[in-house]
């Protein structure tokens, strides 16, 4: 009924799709039933068996020996079940093979629809049984169309698609271009391409530095982070438990060739690569490089620092728009504040002023509270009486009156900004009145 050299077929649909040869006949049994059904009506009661000796498919159909019928799709008479087995007896169940020629053009189209269906979804299960072991590894592929702005990928078996927001920006592509990208994700079911791809993860850095330099394959080196803006900038931080080995240098590789190897194929992306330390503050320092770095504050509460370094090392710490501390921060998992050394010393001598204006504060108190970490008003009426304590001469008493001060201190500081602003406001209004040329 459905295809003369139907083994044959089977056998090339297996070795072409990779799809198992159980689920394929399997689907095609399920095809030839619905042809059938689609035919004889949905009551009847066949089953569909693959003659591997005769390479067909045989569809037997099965009725109960019955005295009187009063179905006849599901009822024969005794007599006609006597015909096909002499000794059958009532309420046998007797099956009979059915010609599968009779189907029909309708039926037959109908089982060729379901075939396409089974073997679509037996595709996709293989897919996902081949690539969902793959998910975080780096693939080959070439580029086969474009859907929108994702660009859908040729891995071979199947497509990946490489999604507009996994793309680095700037990066062009034609038709049958290579490509290379980290596999991100592999989805069970999905009407398009299963494998989703990445060039802008942080992953794909590392992979790609896995595969150009053996000591990070090998776990000699160890990729501790990595951050990136793609397609502009990335850090990447290493370590090592040899002392022999220097995992910066292994990374560079001789000449640079390694990590150009990586720059290459990231299309220009500068790569800075970093030495882990176990202190925050010195690793923060590295990834802050080449900037000169004076002191760090740390705020582990908060989990954020303030940097100092020379003015004329801000714009180098900072970066372009912002970039090298971004990455930093994201690299170090800290917040990071860089700060010039005249803007910390003025907010230094700022913060010492408020102390020293806060009633019953002689400059000897000031000194001794700004040692203690209490270098403002405001850090001031934050503190507790059991921390200020701690202080000389202070009692439980003084504390209570100085947080007090303190807190009156800042509450009347920002309301004098507030009323600042608001005259500013007014102040411009004013301007801008002056300015409007009066209306005849």
């Amino acid at each position: 009924m459905l295809i003369t050299d139907i083994k044959r077929v089977i056998e090339q649909v297996s070795r072409d799709k990779g799809i198992d040869r159980e689920i394929l006949i399997r689907a095609l049994e399920e095809a030839v039933k619905s042809a059938a059904r689609k035919k004889f009506g949905s009551k009847i009661d066949i089953e569909v068996q693959f003659n591997e000796d005769a390479g067909e498919f045989e569809v037997f159909q099965f009725k109960e020996v019955v005295e009187v019928i009063t179905d006849i799709d599901l009822q024969i008479t005794v007599e006609e079940g006597y015909e096909l087995d002499p000794e059958c007896e009532i309420g046998d169940s007797l099956g009979s093979k059915m010609d599968t020629t009779t189907f029909g053009r309708i039926a037959a189209q109908s089982a060729k629809q379901v075939i396409i269906q089974k073997m679509k979804d037996a595709e996709r299960n293989s897919v996902y049984a081949g690539y969902i072991d793959r998910k975080g590894e780096i693939i080959n592929g070439i580029v086969q169309r474009f859907d929108r702005r994702d660009i859908v990928v040729n891995l071979g078996h199947t497509e990946g698609i490489l999604p507009y927001r996994e793309q680095v920006p700037k990066e062009t592509y034609r038709r049958g271009d290579r490509i290379r990208a980290y596999i991100l994700d592999v989805l069970p079911e999905s009407r398009g391409p299963q494998i989703i791809l990445s060039r802008t993860h942080s992953n794909f850095l590392i992979d790609l530095f896995k595969t150009e330099v053996p000591e990070i394959a090998e776990g000699i080196v160890k990729i501790i982070g990595a951050a990136r803006e793609p397609g502009v900038r990335s850090k990447i931080a290493v370590s090592t438990n040899d002392s022999d080995i220097d995992p910066v240098g292994a990374c560079v590789g001789m000449k640079g060739s390694r990590v150009q190897n990586v720059v290459q194929e990231l299309r220009g992306e500068k790569i800075d690569i970093i030495p882990y330390h176990m202190d925050p503050a010195k690793f923060v320092c590295n990834a802050l490089a080449p900037a000169e770095i004076s002191r760090v504050i740390i705020d582990e509460e908060n989990k954020s620092m303030e940097v100092i370094v020379p003015d004329e090392s801000l714009s180098l710490a900072i970066g372009k728009k912002g970039q090298n501390v971004r990455l930093a921060s994201k690299l170090t998992e800290w917040y990071l504040d860089v700060i010039s050394e005249n803007r910390y010393s003025q907010a230094m001598k700022d913060g010492y002023d408020s102390l020293v204006h806060l009633p019953d504060i002689e400059k000897e108190l000031a000194d001794d509270l700004h040692k203690n970490g209490f270098i403002s008003a405001e850090e001031l009426s934050q503190a507790s009486v059991e921390d200020l304590i701690q202080i000389k001469d202070i009692d439980e008493e003084k504390a209570i009156k100085l947080i007090e001060n303190a807190k009156k201190y800042v509450a009347n500081s920002e309301k004098n900004n507030e009323t600042s602003k608001e005259n500013n406001v007014s102040d411009m209004d004013v301007e801008k009145e002056k300015d409007t040329p009066e209306k005849d």
